[in-house]
């Protein structure tokens, strides 16, 4: 009888909400488990390598996370990596298997560069255990004869873990790219540069021939949808440095059709670019609108987000019966620092209705409320607000 094996608690954020889900945390006993036809090559300590795998509802693919010692600055450390496969790659495993109310599983993942054989526990969608890996000896030799040189079984590893292999590679060469050095094919594998993203990229347009470019656009986050999306509005034949710089931005699909369906018309990629800089997103526009500010030009709210000019201020000063002002207005107002506690604290005083240009005269002049009862108690009393504001200019101190 195996000795009992804990597998940790796994907690995963899906789909952009938070959820927590129990991978495995119960104790298994391993017991003579049948012999299987899948032969293990180990050239690796197998208790260093472990795999999760999550069969997700409604999903024709599975999660498989792997963590595993690798080479590193001399030592070694462990790296985490996670992606979604076809769940007739793992050859071996059934879905029965994977749903089933407890199991011990073997399979294996192969890949050119070589074998991945897994060896744990099913129970109800969620697996977990260990892993080994075997290098392809023929991968190597083919990839040497080609001239990429004798690749490391740390190398290798890499490869297999990231797909990268000859089907890659000849897809490279048939568009053209520039012939790839053993150590950017590694490095195209670790920044999730796929075939699929190769080949993607073409049926747009794209065929980049710079490797380090792929790996920018890729690292960047430039998808085929989401240069499939931005064509769809009419943003098509766009460079890759274009298409960098609005990703980076934040600019996308949906973020201009949010505009649209406001009534917002088609603008220069390099408007929207600016708009999403200058923090205005479409939330902005609609808590402006129930104040009476509705299809304000976007030059109008690209000044009132820069001035600090929201809902909450609007809000604040009609509730002290300054209503309907102008965007001008509220610019003034607030770039002078004149908000709802300064006016309240004036009415408060006394004063009220005081107009705008007043208002912004006061607080220039640094009269307020405070300053106002100050020299009420020395005196100065029932003068009028322009008097309070020359007696200030004058040096009264407070």
């Amino acid at each position: 009888m195996k000795h009992a094996t804990l597998y940790a608690i796994s907690v995963r954020i899906l789909n952009g909400r938070l959820r927590l889900l129990a991978l495995l945390g119960a104790l298994f006993l391993w017991g003579c488990y049948p012999v299987t036809d899948i032969s293990y090559s180990i050239p690796q300590d197998s208790s260093t390598n472990q795999w999760l795998i999550e069969f997700k509802t409604g999903s024709d693919k599975v999660q498989l996370t792997m963590r595993y010692s690798r080479q590193r600055d001399g030592g070694f450390g462990f790296s985490n990596t996670g992606f979604e496969i076809s769940p007739d790659q793992l050859i071996g495993l059934t879905r029965e298997q994977a749903m089933s109310p407890g199991t011990h599983v073997q399979f294996q993942l192969k890949r050119d560069a070589g074998t991945f054989n897994f060896d744990g526990w099913f129970k109800e969608g969620n697996g977990a255990g260990h892993f080994t890996f075997t290098p392809s000896t023929s991968f190597a030799t083919e990839l040497n004869r080609q001239g990429y040189g004798t690749p490391t079984s740390e190398q290798l590893l890499s490869l297999a873990i990231n797909d990268v292999g000859f089907g890659l590679i000849n897809e490279l060469n048939a568009q053209g790219y520039e012939r790839p050095t053993l150590e950017q094919l590694v490095r195209l594998g670790n920044h999730g540069v796929r075939l699929e993203y190769v080949q993607g990229l073409k049926s747009l347009g794209y065929s980049l021939k710079s490797i380090e470019l792929l790996v920018k656009m890729k690292d960047h986050g430039v998808s085929v949808n989401f240069i499939r999306e931005l064509a769809a509005l009419g943003f098509s034949n766009l460079s890759p440095e274009e298409l960098i710089r609005t990703k980076d931005h934040g600019v996308n699909a949906k973020f201009i059709n949010d505009f649209a369906v406001a009534g917002y018309g088609r603008l220069p990629l390099d408007d929207w670019i600016t708009l999403k800089d200058h923090g205005i997103s479409i939330r902005f526009v609609a808590e402006l609108e129930p104040f009476g500010y509705v299809h304000l030009p976007l030059d109008q709210l690209r000044r009132m987000k820069d001035h600090g000019v929201n809902a909450a201020f609007v809000q604040e000063l009609k509730q002290l019966g300054y209503s309907g002002l102008s965007v001008e207005d509220l610019i003034r107002l607030k770039d002078h620092g004149v908000n709802g506690a300064f006016i309240q604290e004036l009415k408060q005083a006394g004063y009220t209705g005081v107009p705008i240009e007043q208002l912004i005269r006061l607080k220039d002049h640094g009269v307020n409320a405070a300053f106002i009862q100050k020299m009420k108690e020395r005196g100065y009393s029932d003068l009028t607000l322009d008097e309070y504001v020359r007696l200030r200019d004058r040096g009264t101190r407070e």
